[in-house]
């Protein structure tokens, strides 16, 4: 289960693409979206990623942080990140404990296969640190809309 909306975001602190330490708390005051994926430059999460790319300047006119996290090496996460241009951090959670800690990690099927991974799960957490929604079972091609209709809501 994700954490509920209304909770604390636990902190964390991973690796972004080029090494640098990056903590949640580094950016509190500001509202961050942390969605999780599944893996680089696979066809779900590179469509995810790069409408986040396309919908950026909204986000920053909005004042809002964009994290990508996945158990992706820091050098895989520096390939994507250049190969689609993408302007926003993506965190490296190499041994899922960030997955774990927010919940999103756990058995997944795909073609009668089992195995363990991450559920494309997205956060909303606002300026003092509490998570505010929470989006699950995030369908690629429309999320980012989703996010910034939810963010930008009158």
């Amino acid at each position: 289960m994700p954490i509920p909306e209304g909770a604390p975001a636990p902190d964390f602190s991973l690796p972004d693409e080029s090494g640098a330490l990056r903590r949640l708390s580094d950016f509190r005051g500001k509202p961050v979206v942390l969605y999780f994926y599944p893996k680089d430059d696979t066809p779900g999460c590179t469509t995810e990623a790069c409408n986040f790319r396309d919908d950026y300047s909204a986000y920053q006119r909005a004042g809002v942080i964009i994290l990508g996290v996945s158990p992706d090496t820091v050098k895989s996460h520096a390939r994507f990140k250049a190969k689609y241009s993408l302007p926003f951090p993506l965190l490296a959670d190499v041994d899922h404990k960030v997955c774990e800690l927010y919940g999103v990690w756990g058995l997944k099927k795909f073609m009668g296969r089992e195995y363990e991974g991450v559920f494309r799960t997205t956060f909303i957490i606002d300026e003092q640190g509490k998570v505010i929604r929470v989006f699950e079972n995030v369908k690629p091609a429309e999320h980012s809309a989703e996010v910034l209709a939810a963010l930008i809501r009158p």
